[in-house]
């Protein structure tokens, strides 16, 4: 990475900018996460190489900077263990923690407390696709408390009589809900559905007096 952002490197790697790479990013996570849903852990090793790669980019041109802000390759490495060793009191300090819920529990205590925040929803990250973002938001509410009040068929109805963007989205908001019920993840069972219709236009498109969809 050295040798692409200096002078004789690569001219497309010299022009790239934190924002410029931020696509990829995103890119590059799902086609890992790709690689983890089809079972393919060789194509996992190179894409996690590829993950790899925009930490690598993204620390050098932080280390480029000269206004006292930067930071290395090395700072993040530094950074990554303080904070597994701060959050795993139970392996590097006193705590005991006898389940994987109790550490999880100790896990978003240490963090808020790092936060200085006490909303349980201050670092999910907006971004996110929205049925990761509604069931994580749900999620972390639940842990104090709070939950959505739900009522799909009022939801399903009031859509059918009115469907606006608000409705579809108190519908979807509400189907979320009920499937954090029943402990399945929103995101998985319609990437799961997605695949399968794929795989439906697949076998279509190969064999074409086949019409089901």
């Amino acid at each position: 990475m050295d040798r692409l952002r200096s002078p004789g490197g690569c001219p497309w790697d010299a022009q790239q900018t934190h924002d410029s790479l931020a696509p990829y990013l995103l890119e590059e996570a799902y086609e890992a996460f790709q690689a983890i849903e089809d079972g393919d852990v060789a194509a996992l090793r190179d894409e996690l190489g590829d993950v790899l790669l925009q930490v690598l980019f993204h620390a050098r041109l932080a280390a480029e900077r000269d206004d006292g802000t930067g930071w290395t390759i090395d700072d993040v490495a530094a950074g990554l263990v303080d904070k597994l060793v701060r959050r795993h009191p139970h392996v590097f300090g006193d705590v005991d923690a006898a389940d994987a819920d109790t550490v999880h529990r100790n896990w978003e205590q240490i963090k808020a407390a790092e936060r200085g925040s006490a909303s349980p929803v201050a670092s999910v990250p907006m971004a996110a696709p929205a049925l990761t973002l509604a069931a994580t938001l749900q999620r972390k509410a639940a842990r104090v408390g709070v939950v959505p009040d739900i009522d799909l068929d009022a939801a399903s109805a009031w859509f059918r009589a009115t469907p606006t963007v608000e409705s579809a989205g108190n519908l979807l908001w509400a189907l979320v809900a009920v499937m954090r019920a029943y402990h399945l993840d929103p995101e998985a069972a319609l990437r799961a559905r997605a695949r399968a219709f794929r795989d439906e236009v697949v076998a279509a498109a190969l064999d074409p007096g086949e019409t089901s969809a």
